[in-house]
C-alpha cells in the first residue's frame, strides 16, 4: 500500500484498495490483492486499468494469454468429462469462457488433476501448444509441487519414494519394487508441519504418473486423509488432503519463466491449529 500510494499520487487509499480488490495489481506475473504484500527491490508492479472479466463459476483464472490458461481448480470438480459427468468440468467451463469471445475458440487438456484434488492446472488454447508442452514436459516444467495432509506423524523430515507403478483391473494403481516392472515414479517430500494425528508435507514430483502421490503416501504408511481408495481411515475435512500448490514453467512461445502458486487450503491448516 505505501508503494502504490507513493507511485499513484492521483489515487486515494480507497481507489487503491479497489484496484487490489478487483485483481488489477500484479507482481511477478501474479495477481496480488493484499495491501501488505511484501515487495523486494527490483520487482515490477503492474497495474491493469481495466477490470478483469467475471471469473467462471467453480474455478479461478490465474493467467490467460493467446496460448494458455492457468487456473486454480476447486476440490470436487473434474478436469474433463467422464461418462457420468459432462457439464461441470474445468474443461467445459473454460470452453464456454473462450467461446464467449469467439465461437471458434477451443481449449485443450495438457495435464489433469483428480476430481478431489484442488490447485493449479494448465490448459492450452490450441492443439499445437498442447503438443509442444506435452512433448517437452520435463524440460518445460521448472517446478511442480503439492501440499499433502497425511495420516499420522511422518518421522523423517524429508525423503523420497521410488517405485514402478502398475494399474490393476480394478483401476487402482499399485507399486512394484522390481525395476522396469511398470512406469517408474519418483516422489520427493518434506515435512512442513506435524502433530500427533497428521503431517503436512510439501511434495515434489520428478515424474507425473497416475495417482503417484496417493500411492507413494500409502507406501510410506501415511495415506492422504480422505483417500479411502489408497488406505486412508480418516476424513476430517470431508475431502482429499491433496492440493497442487505450485506450477512453474517456461512459456512454450515466449520462453518466459512463469510461476503460479495457490494458497494452502485453510481447512488443511486448521488441522494444525493455524490460521490462514
Amino acid at each position: 500500500m505505501p508503494f502504490l500510494l507513493a507511485h499513484l499520487p492521483n489515487k486515494s487509499r480507497n481507489n487503491i484498495k479497489s484496484l487490489l480488490a478487483h485483481h488489477q495489481v500484479s507482481l511477478a506475473n501474479q495477481v496480488v490483492s493484499r495491501f501488505d504484500q511484501p515487495l523486494q527491490i527490483g520487482q515490477e508492479v503492474v497495474i491493469s486499468w481495466t477490470r478483469p472479466e467475471e471469473q467462471p463459476q467453480g474455478l479461478k483464472i490465474l493467467f490467460e494469454d493467446q496460448d494458455l490458461i492457468i487456473i486454480d481448480k476447486q476440490a470436487g470438480m473434474l478436469s474433463i468429462a467422464t461418462a457420468k459427468e459432462r457439464e461441470l468440468t474445468a474443461y467445459s467451463i473454460l470452453s464456454e469462457h473462450v467461446k464467449k469471445r469467439n465461437p471458434k475458440h477451443r481449449i485443450f487438456v495438457v495435464h489433469r488433476l483428480d476430481r478431489e484434488t484442488s490447485g493449479v492446472m494448465m490448459f492450452a488454447k490450441s492443439e499445437k501448444i498442447k503438443l509442444m508442452l506435452q512433448n517437452s514436459w520435463k524440460d518445460v516444467v521448472l517446478e511442480r509441487s503439492y501440499v499433502v495432509v497425511a495420516e499420522g506423524k511422518v518421522s523423517k523430515d524429508q525423503g523420497s519414494v521410488t517405485s514402478w507403478l502398475k494399474e490393476a483391473k480394478s483401476l487402482i494403481m499399485y507399486s512394484s519394487r522390481t525395476p522396469n516392472d511398470g512406469q517408474k515414479a519418483v516422489t520427493h517430500y518434506r515435512v512442513l508441519k506435524r502433530n500427533e494425528k497428521f503431517s503436512l508435507l510439501e511434495v515434489n514430483l520428478e515424474t507425473g504418473r497416475k495417482n503417484q502421490i496417493r500411492v507413494h503416501m500409502q507406501d510410506l504408511g501415511h495415506s492422504i486423509i480422505g483417500d479411502k481408495k489408497y488406505g486412508s481411515t480418516k476424513d476430517p475435512i470431508n475431502r482429499l488432503g491433496l492440493h497442487a500448490r505450485v506450477l512453474a514453467f517456461r512459456h512454450p512461445v515466449t520462453n518466459e519463466e512463469l510461476r503460479f502458486e495457490s494458497e494452502i487450503p485453510v481447512e488443511f491448516l486448521r488441522l494444525f491449529n493455524e490460521r490462514k
